[in-house]
């Protein structure tokens, strides 16, 4: 009786580690069948389902269940299945006896493959090389995927063809080789916009931005983004990606007005899974507020999860507010490291105008007159002559109207008009101008953002077509946290 125990117990753990994998090779058959009806119908939502099903089961993918899952999908001893076989490690004997078990079980896939079918291997064995940390791996299925994609002009493919051209660019950026493929990737772009691939082109005009602004091209970064079709946002994490590229490009050229919108706007329109793109967003959306006058709200800064990655950009806004110079040379010489990895320490240097600008507006608020040799003082001007240096920084101030006041040249001093009432300037209209124009663009954003499925006013739908609409709309649900995630 012991003994029998002693086997039960045994057996138990073994028992729980082999289902596992089943369950999961099971779901993957699941989708299959999936993929194989919307090949079928050319419906394109089913394979975008059968994506999402995916991301869900990611990080249940092992060796093992990919090994299976080819022997499944493609037919053995294929091209197919040769060259996405050779990227896969071999498995335990333990495992790929289960595996085959439970594969002889089911039924044979069709003898007609179809090339979403073969295109989603592709992806799937993509997706776990990365996860694996096998980029070089990675690299040569990614490129070997992209040389099977332009063969294939199907618009059902396109859902995953989108997926494999962002992989295809990661795995290159994680082994530093970004460079490589750009020509590829314009290529590719061009074969996109000739097949109406609209998908297609967002995010392969996504992925040229970030390998331009990679190496800091910004110039020919805008040369293409005006030159391209215009962006129609199929995809609400393509066009996330799109006005965040759009900000920075925006802020190195300048335009700090429109580069503000856009990054705010990205961080808006980002999931609330997607912490480290909004994060991002933030980052360049602070800088930019400074370099424009505003102070950004403290709220920014104790959102969940943002408080650690944003303090070194909480004390320099925090000098900048005070307009102390010393504590923004500080700031900058302590947080260096952070800034030069952010790409930011170049447009932090932009700041130290708008330092001494605050600082000096301070002073012309406090005092209603002060002498020049006490201004260049009090904002801690370290130059060989000191006072000459803080008479024009108050001459450019009074000209460009950031201070209402004059300079009395014969004794040296700074003369402050008295501060009138504000409602009697534009400011109260133009504030309230800005926050109109804000409210009528989302309302607009809105609107277009609203999608209806075709045909609804011709057709009634059934009970059978209610219900399955109903299921996917739970599954996309279930599985858009853990999608957005992967993707940011």
């Amino acid at each position: 009786m012991t003994q029998d125990v002693e086997m039960k117990d045994n057996q138990t753990p073994s028992q729980s580690v082999v289902s596992a994998p089943t369950s999961t090779l099971q779901n993957l058959k699941e989708i299959v069948a999936l993929i194989d009806t919307g090949s079928y119908t050319k419906e394109v939502r089913r394979i975008a389902r059968a994506v999402r099903l995916t991301v869900g089961l990611r990080r249940q993918l092992t060796g093992s269940v990919i090994s299976s899952f080819l022997d499944f999908a493609l037919v053995p001893g294929s091209e197919a299945h040769t060259r996405l076989s050779s990227f896969v490690p071999k498995s335990d004997e333990h495992d790929m006896e289960v595996d085959t078990a439970s594969s002889t079980s089911q039924a044979p896939p069709p003898k007609h493959l179809p090339a979403e079918l073969e295109i989603y291997c592709y992806f799937i064995v993509l997706l776990f090389l990365i996860d694996q940390k096998k980029y070089s791996e990675a690299k040569a299925c990614s490129s070997a995927s992209i040389a099977r994609l332009k063969n294939v002009n199907r618009r059902t493919v396109d859902v995953i063809a989108s997926k494999l051209y962002f992989y295809y660019s990661l795995s290159y950026e994680l082994t530093n080789d970004l460079a490589e493929i750009r020509s590829t990737l314009l290529a590719l772009h061009h074969s996109a916009t000739l097949r109406h691939d609209e998908l297609g082109q967002e995010t392969l005009l996504n992925l040229l931005l970030r390998n331009y602004l990679h190496y800091n091209l910004y110039d020919q970064a805008e040369k293409l983004r005006s030159k391209a079709p215009r962006f129609e946002a199929h995809s609400n994490q393509q066009f996330c990606r799109y006005l965040f590229y759009l900000g920075k490009i925006r802020t190195i050229q300048l335009e700090y007005t429109d580069a503000k919108e856009s990054l705010l706007q990205a961080a808006r329109k980002a999931p609330v899974a997607s912490l480290g793109f909004r994060i991002q967003c933030n980052k360049w959306a602070i800088i930019v507020r400074l370099l424009l006058g505003e102070i950004p709200e403290r709220s920014i800064f104790t959102q969940k999860g943002m408080e650690k990655p944003l303090k070194p950009y909480f004390e320099l806004t925090n000098a900048v507010r005070i307009g102390d110079l010393e504590l923004f040379g500080n700031v900058q010489e302590k947080f260096a490291e952070t800034f030069a990895k952010d790409r930011t320490h170049n447009l932090i240097v932009r700041l130290r105008h708008n330092v001494i600008r605050t600082g000096l507006r301070n002073i012309s608020i406090s005092y209603s007159r002060i002498s020049l040799q006490d201004v260049a003082q009090k904002l801690r001007l370290n130059s060989a002559n000191p006072v000459a240096d803080a008479e024009s920084i108050v001459a450019k101030a009074i000209r460009d109207g950031a201070i209402d006041a004059t300079i009395d040249h014969k004794n040296g001093c700074m003369v402050s008009k008295e501060t009138g009432d504000i409602y009697s300037t534009n400011e109260p209209q133009t504030a309230f101008n800005s926050r109109i124009a804000f409210c009528l663009n989302m309302h607009n954003e809105a609107v277009k953002a609203l999608r209806f499925p075709p045909n609804t006013h011709k057709e009634k739908e059934s009970d059978e077509k209610r219900r399955e609409k109903k299921q996917q709309e739970e599954e996309l649900a279930k599985y858009m946290a853990e999608e957005d995630d992967d993707d940011f």
